[in-house]
């Protein structure tokens, strides 16, 4: 099925009967489930009120990961299963996922052996699905790994190896990857409410958000993966539940790469706040991250607090010679953690980062928490469940050895369009029919012309913010930069699109409102 929203939209609503199962919420959680049960074959439909990952499944920091902290917490079963599923997402998603060594500088003594003993505990629950064997180093092979690492003091460090990858672009190869096996993937749908008959759910009420259409939509099973909107569906289900969630907000900052040249990444086991704070490469930059600070509201657009950059900016200083100061960032990103509450915890970072699965007595199914690691594991356990609730014919998952669209294997990193995998070479003769899409679209970044045209045409890409923050990351990578790309790109989605100069000029005025706060 190809990804064309009109048509994708006029079948839904023409639809006669009832789709198997409706998922309200397009980030991993949902996108993740609708890949599960589209390939079991149950006839499936995904909602999303903005754009695909447009919230935290895009603002995460980036990393595959067994979780080492939860190893600190006890917590072995979730390493267990991230540590397998990390394994697994490199299997299916070779052009996206990736090995990623980390370092973990020793500035006491008794870290050394510490970090030792535990990341040795972490190979081994990876058993085979290891990426490499984590050892120690001496205090001449970790400044040689990390040049500018602080060296006041230093010892040493331990080496590991986890995953990292690119949210956003793998949320768009899910996206194709469930259109590909017959799921209608819609994003611009907001869920208004739901439907019930008997006091039991039986569907949705759409709001189309770029026409203002209303519509209804009946599903043998609704299932609410809104990550930090879950209350919102569960009120609609029943106006007297509890609040399940405490968004927590994790911020990350966006630096040039030689504030940390290595192609290692530095991982701080403990900072005041008992965070732990990551220096990783990324697509030519290094992002530096995280907090985990509680907030009262959720929104689309979370807004990093000043004392969260501080924060970072003063940790990073602690362990870069040269310190990276606000000038320096290129740009600065929230995301919303959609934390369980499990009694009256005050910190976040205690909170449960397990998933919740719940079904209420009308049946819908919530799934929450959780993180990108484990989608494909959160996704068959909700499908598992949806598919009884819904009385469906029970069916195996078939997601474990499941290609996800773009699936390459030798990636080359230096073209610039490798994050595409196989797609590269349909843009490619895009360039070669029109030379000029082969122009950057800026000095600073490495993105062409010919991916808007693309976005617009197999991505499903809607808005000059879906193309410069989601199908390319300029907004992450380079705020300023991506700003003065916007005209460009919205002439080029204009001339796909069909659209006039008001058009343009609207979408570049949102974008520039958006990229403010991405800016220090």
């Amino acid at each position: 099925m190809k990804l064309h929203r009109e048509t994708i939209l006029q079948t839904v609503k023409d639809k006669k009967g009832y789709f198997d199962i409706i998922i309200v919420g397009g980030g991993a959680t949902g996108l993740g489930a609708a890949v599960d049960a589209a390939t079991r074959g149950y006839s499936t439909l995904l909602l999303e009120q903005h754009d695909f990952s447009k919230g935290t499944s895009s603002r995460s920091t980036k990393l595959v990961h067994g979780g080492v902290r939860y190893l600190q917490q006890g917590n072995v079963s979730l390493v267990l299963e991230a540590l397998r599923e990390r394994g697994l997402m490199i299997q299916n998603a070779p052009h996206l996922v990736r090995n990623q060594s980390f370092i973990v500088p020793n500035y006491d003594w008794w870290e050394g052996p510490f970090y030792g003993v535990g990341m040795k505990v972490y190979d081994m629950l990876a058993g085979k699905l290891g990426l490499g064997p984590s050892k120690h180093l001496s205090l001449e092979n970790t400044t040689e790994r990390l040049p500018t690492l602080e060296t006041n003091g230093l010892r040493g460090g331990v080496i590991y190896y986890d995953g990292q990858f690119d949210d956003s672009r793998l949320a768009v190869n899910l996206v194709q990857t469930a259109a590909e096996n017959g799921a209608h993937m819609l994003n611009y749908t907001r869920v208004a409410g739901l439907t019930k008959s008997n006091n039991m759910t039986d569907g949705v009420k759409v709001v189309d958000e770029l026409s203002g259409d209303t519509f209804e939509v009946s599903g043998r099973c609704v299932i609410n993966a809104t990550g930090v909107f879950t209350d919102q569906v569960l009120k609609m289900d029943d106006p007297e539940a509890e609040s399940i969630i405490s968004p927590s907000q994790g911020v990350h900052l966006v630096i040039d790469k030689e504030f940390s040249p290595g192609d290692s990444a530095i991982m701080v086991p403990h900072t005041d706040d008992g965070r732990v704070l990551f220096a990783v490469p990324w697509n030519g930059k290094i992002v530096l991250g995280t907090t985990d600070t509680p907030v009262d509201s959720v929104d689309l657009e979370p807004v990093a607090f000043e004392e969260e950059i501080e924060f970072i900016l003063k940790h990073a200083a602690q362990y870069l010679s040269k310190d990276p100061k606000r000038e320096d960032v290129r740009s600065v990103f929230a995301g919303l953690r959609p934390l369980v509450t499990s009694g009256d915890s005050k910190s976040t970072a205690s909170l449960s980062r397990d998933h919740t699965l719940m079904v209420s007595d009308s049946g819908l199914v919530t799934i929450t928490g959780g993180k990108w690691t484990t989608y494909r594991k959160m996704a068959q356990d909700t499908i598992d469940q949806a598919a009884m609730v819904a009385g469906l014919n029970m069916k195996e998952c078939v997601t474990e050895n499941l290609r996800i669209h773009g699936w390459l294997k030798n990636v080359d990193k230096s073209d610039p369009l490798h994050p595409y995998g196989s797609d590269r070479v349909a843009i490619r003769k895009i360039i070669s029919a029109q030379p000029e899409l082969g122009e950057p679209l800026h000095e600073r970044l490495p993105y062409l012309k010919a991916e808007v045209v693309w976005a617009v045409r197999e991505e499903m890409a809607m808005t000059v913010e879906d193309v410069l923050s989601r199908r390319t990351r300029a907004l992450l990578l380079d705020a300023k930069a991506s700003v003065e790309m916007a005209p460009e790109v919205a002439a080029l989605m204009a001339g796909e699109n069909g659209r006039d100069k008001t058009w343009q000029e609207q979408q570049v005025a949102e974008y520039e409102k958006i990229a403010a706060s991405y800016i220090l």
